[in-house]
């Protein structure tokens, strides 16, 4: 708990903020903190309120910000004067917004654990409280919870579905005879979907300028792929204001003012967005698979594609859009060169000198510096959001025709057994690879040869006596991917402990391998598309539009007159 602050009486305040802010538009909530970085900043006055800094060296990092809490912490209300003298613009890409979005995110998670946000929350008026929530870190955390409702109604089903739970349900006669339910959530989905989301949008536009523009208006901007833009940067606040809260560690983090029209690797982008966008839209796009596959309802109605829609669409949002709004990414050549770039790039080593732009390894342990200043909370709340991978595989292998519908817990314990066997082998590979291909290449030959050999005895028994389906294969894969992913997970969070029983190298391999693995699912649709010369031409249409392209001719007629006076 933060110390007790002597405050004053709320009547001084209240009369000070309203002798401050008489004649003042949009200023009678009284919760504005910060408006940019501003270019006046009365220093002296501010030291005389609380400073522009404190000793923490990550919580307050946006002084500014808490300059401004200092001050209404001790009856002061900001102000907000605009001198304009010139107009100024400045380009920015998707990588841009994206950075400068986690950079803010970030900083809202510190302000979330700050003290200074406790003692305003305790000191203001329900009302105001509620303004200063929406108007600082409500909107972040609101995000958050968004994301995090998803993962909730997807896993929560995904149990309704492995545990026998929605068959149970389906079996009652008065429930499957009846079409109420499906119809409340069908005009639910519809409700939220396209009232919610879009009429506070499209009556303020409306009431602005009109209802036919504000219809315009909104038609342009789904044809812009604006839905596509703002789902994936609702991905970008969740993760790293969620990130910041479990582990804190916020840096300054540089977005560029460089031109943005530039063509972004391959590499530069995986960098940027696996753990953000990438591994979280793999992992639902196996959920909404797995679901797909073991439900049972609504297999003869509309109601899963209405549900379902919205989540696909977040899915695609996620993996894509990176690539969607990135200049010619669907270029051929370019997208070969981006190809051997990104195999360059998880081929190298890390080493001293080495740059995350240029070692994949480098990048790796770059991104686990929040596990390394993360407190004991930190880890354990790491490990416990891992364990929720371990369902895929203690629901799927139950679901198998080779289990003949047993229920018993020794079938489990098998799954393990296989998948610690199976991780055994490759890193016997691995040590024989080592030690063996380039001294003694006939042995590693002979050892390769053994292992296939028991593979395909083993596969040969399983076919001829058990009689395993060729779709028990493929269920057994997506039950163990996640359960290996979880295992790397609990490992960077242990590392310690793996450093200290030898075996982080071994898991630095499996990371590896599962790194090729999304590189290669990511990178196979770009490819396919970008061997279709239409689709580069219409994807440049889309990007660089009329208002770019009435940009160039004036830089064309400025470069021109330069000329003509040079």
């Amino acid at each position: 708990m933060p110390p007790s602050v002597k405050y004053p009486q709320r009547k001084n305040i209240d009369s000070l903020f309203v002798s401050q802010t008489k004649g003042r538009r949009n200023e009678e909530i009284r919760v504005r903190f910060h408006y940019g970085h501003p270019d006046i900043f009365d220093r002296i006055f501010h030291i005389t309120r609380g400073g522009i800094s404190k000793a923490s060296r990550t919580i307050n990092l946006s002084e500014d910000n808490f300059s401004g809490f200092n001050s209404t912490l001790r009856e002061g209300s900001i102000t907000h004067h605009e001198y304009i003298q010139v107009g100024k613009g400045r380009d920015v890409g998707m990588n841009q917004i994206s950075l400068f979005e986690a950079k803010v995110a970030i900083g809202n998670g510190e302000q979330t654990l700050s003290r200074d946000v406790y003692r305003l929350g305790q000191r203001f008026d329900f009302y105001r409280m509620l303004s200063f929530y929406f108007t600082t870190v409500g909107f972040y955390f609101s995000s958050m919870v968004t994301v995090f409702a998803v993962y909730v109604f997807l896993y929560g089903r995904l149990y309704m579905v492995m545990s026998g739970l929605e068959m149970e349900i389906l079996q009652n006669p008065s429930i499957r005879q009846t079409k109420a339910l499906e119809e409340a959530l069908a005009s639910q989905s519809v409700f939220q979907l396209v009232l919610v989301l879009m009429l506070p949008m499209f009556m303020e536009t409306g009431l602005e300028k009109g209802f036919q523009t504000a219809l315009g208006d909104f038609v342009i901007m789904q044809l812009q792929l604006a839905s596509v833009f703002f789902t994936f940067q609702l991905g970008t606040k969740a993760h790293f204001y969620g990130r910041t809260i479990l582990h804190g560690g916020s840096r300054y983090r540089a977005t560029g003012r460089g031109f943005v029209v530039f063509h972004a690797k391959f590499s530069d982008n995986y960098r940027l967005y696996s753990r953000s966008h990438f591994v979280k839209g793999l992992e639902l796009f196996i959920l909404l698979i797995v679901y797909e596959v073991y439900r049972e309802s609504y297999r003869n109605s509309n109601l899963y594609l209405s549900i379902a829609f919205s989540l696909w669409f977040l899915v695609g949002s996620w993996l894509f859009a990176p690539f969607i709004f990135n200049p010619s990414g669907f270029d051929w050549q370019k997208t070969v060169d981006d190809w051997a770039d990104w195999k360059r790039w998880m081929g190298n080593r890390g080493g001293i000198g080495i740059q995350p732009d240029k070692s994949w390894e480098f990048w790796w342990e770059e991104e686990q510096e929040r596990l390394k200043n993360t407190n004991i909370r930190g880890r354990i709340l790491e490990i416990i959001l891992a364990f929720r991978f371990f369902i895929y595989q203690y629901g799927i292998v139950y679901h198998l025709h080779i289990v003949h519908h047993s229920k018993k817990i020794l079938i489990y314990g098998l799954s393990w057994a296989v998948l610690l066997t199976t991780l055994l082998v490759l890193k016997m590979v691995s040590l024989g690879r080592r030690r063996f291909s380039a001294d003694f290449p006939l042995m590693f030959r002979i050892l390769k040869a053994l292992l296939f050999l028991g593979f395909v005895s083993v596969m040969t028994i399983l076919l001829v006596v058990h009689r395993i389906v060729v779709s028990d294969i493929f269920a057994a894969v997506l039950a163990f991917l996640p359960t290996c992913w979880a295992l790397i997970l609990i490992g960077q969070a242990c590392r310690p402990l793996l450093k200290g029983l030898g075996l982080w190298d071994s898991l630095k391999e499996l990371a590896r391998a599962y790194e090729y693995t999304m590189g290669l699912l990511l990178f196979m649709p770009i490819a396919v598309l970008s061997w279709f010369s239409f689709v580069s031409e219409f994807h440049n249409r889309l990007l660089f539009n009329q208002s770019f392209s009435g940009g160039l001719q004036i830089l064309m007629v400025l470069a021109g007159r330069k000329e003509k006076t040079a």
